[in-house]
């Protein structure tokens, strides 16, 4: 078994990154403290308004179903166009950003949705979408 015949050296641990550190730290802290006391020397009282609580959210899109007949309904109850119209200009006049999904039958004429549209719009809808289905890729 060989025997060691000199000494090693005692590890020497470097400061500089870690001393580097608390410098920066000690000048943020300094310079932050610096603001808050330039946020308290404004001579200026911020207006108090009493609880309100929450706004109430938007209301979720509308659902305008358009079956292969022609028959249209708003929310599972069945209206006429004009009916369509009437009651999403009402819902619009309470919330401006109000949308409208359409949602046709596939087996029914474009026309119907095309009709249903058009209400939409002239109810001064901005936000309208159709819905479709995904069709599988059965092999």
């Amino acid at each position: 078994m060989p025997l060691k015949t000199h000494q090693d050296e005692a590890p020497s641990l470097n400061l500089t990154s870690m001393i580097d550190v608390v410098f920066l730290l000690i000048i943020f802290f300094m310079v932050g403290t610096k603001f808050t006391e330039m946020e308290r020397k404004i001579a200026l009282q911020v207006p108090q308004v009493n609880d309100a609580g929450a706004l109430a959210p938007a209301p979720e899109k509308f659902v305008v179903n358009v079956y292969s007949d022609g028959r249209l309904s708003l929310d599972r109850e069945m209206v006429t166009l004009e009916q369509l119209s009437a009651r999403l200009a009402q819902a619009r006049s309470e919330y401006e950003g109000l949308g409208v999904i359409v949602r046709g039958d596939a087996d029914g004429a474009f026309q119907h949705v095309a009709e249903a549209l058009n209400a939409c719009r002239q109810a001064g809808i901005a936000e309208m979408g159709i819905s479709v289905r995904l069709a599988r890729n059965d092999p």
